[in-house]
């Protein structure tokens, strides 16, 4: 008898299905099928059943990057049959089951109600215990679901569910629905709705379930961006963005049409000022190439000390050729505030740059230590 091997990628729960079951399997010398694949917590889980394939997963393992360049690791482990291969329904069930399922399909509107599947009284009659959180009752229901309603457009599980593990597999079993009821169920996190992610859903009914005292809207939208209806309630249309016909953005030109006083104490604040000084050399260990830089960088040492390297940084250098300032109109006050040193006798100019509609504060020295007003600068739009 071949072993099983339980195969688990961390943090699973971020990708889809058949992109992260696409990508191990083009990285694999060799074709195989997963079984019971499901989320469990933030991992994702299937088994194989071949100690070759086992050890072609295993050297899959960080080979592939998602759209963060984030590399994925991959566990390999030996392990026990999958409860949904040791507790598969039996072939009168799975007709039994397929029976009762096809008494509660409505043929003219595509919608299948499965509410309290468990307590239908053609499976109690026959002694079937189907548990819709198990992944051995749930498998089988949409392998029936694919095989005889393929064009499935509403489905009904309201069935005291407290996660969508065995569920994730709707996506290829069931990929038309576009109504989804969930409610009266269990579930506590938003999380869980990840697993399903996959489908068009217009719409979703989520009442009666923990999780709607925490969720929001734009959670729900992350996870099915075509949603129009949230517990019978219409959501805003969802925003789509033409990008069919590009066009090369054209490059940003200098331009100035305000006040000359105005530009010379901008530009004079950003000659005289040195926001902060910095390590030219980045700290981040992983991006560094050089042995070494590594063990110069890499310090132990005490809090006191490591402020104290603040002075031996290099000042700020800035291109003021490529420094912009856009404003859409401009206000200009002054007031005078006294040096922080009672030796000199310089003074501080309060410039207001008003930016839309938003207050920003600017301050630039003077030009010397005379207290006189600026001149008065015309107010005026870009």
């Amino acid at each position: 008898m071949r072993n099983w091997f339980k195969v688990t990628i961390p943090y699973g729960i971020k990708y889809d299905k058949s992109w992260l079951m696409n990508s191990i399997q083009s990285h694999c010398s060799a074709p195989f099928t997963p079984v019971d694949f499901h989320y469990i917590q933030n991992r994702a889980c299937f088994f194989v059943q071949d100690a070759s394939i086992a050890s072609v997963l295993k050297d899959v393992s960080y080979k592939i990057c998602d759209d963060e360049n984030q590399k994925i690791c991959i566990f390999v482990n030996l392990s026990t049959a999958p409860y949904s291969v040791k507790n598969k329904l039996k072939p009168g069930q799975m007709e039994m089951l397929k029976l009762t399922m096809n008494k509660r399909y409505n043929v003219s509107q595509q919608a299948l109600d499965l509410q309290n599947l468990r307590f239908d009284p053609n499976l109690i009659g026959s002694d079937i215990d189907i548990i819709l959180n198990l992944r051995n009752c749930m498998a089988p229901t949409l392998k029936i679901i694919e095989r005889n309603f393929p064009e499935l457009l509403s489905l009904n599980l309201c069935n005291r569910l407290y996660q969508l593990d065995g569920l994730s597999d709707i996506i290829e079993k069931a990929p038309k629905v576009k109504t989804l009821n969930l409610s009266k169920n269990k579930l506590e996190s938003a999380w869980e709705l990840g697993k399903v992610k996959g489908l068009k859903l217009k719409e979703l009914w989520l009442e009666g379930n923990p999780l709607c005292s925490t969720f929001s809207d734009h959670a729900i939208r992350d996870c099915f961006p075509k949603l129009l209806c949230l517990d019978g309630r219409e959501l805003s249309a969802p925003m789509i963005v033409d990008i069919g016909s590009s066009e090369i953005m054209k490059p940003c030109k200098e331009s100035y049409t305000g006040s000359e006083i105005l530009k010379s104490i901008v530009l004079q604040f950003l000659q005289q000022s040195s926001f902060c000084k910095y390590f030219k050399d980045s700290r981040n260990i992983k991006m560094l190439k050089n042995p070494y830089l590594q063990r110069q960088l890499l310090k132990h040492t005490k809090h006191p000390q490591n402020v104290d390297s603040l002075s031996a940084w290099p000042k700020t250098q800035h291109d003021l050729s490529s420094i912009l300032v856009d404003m859409w109109c401009q206000t200009v006050g002054t007031c005078f505030l006294p040096w922080a040193d009672p030796e000199s006798q310089r003074w501080w100019c309060l410039l207001s740059l008003k930016w839309k509609d938003s207050l920003r504060v600017l301050f630039s020295p003077s030009p010397g230590p005379s207290s006189l007003p600026l001149a008065a600068v015309p107010v005026c739009a870009s």
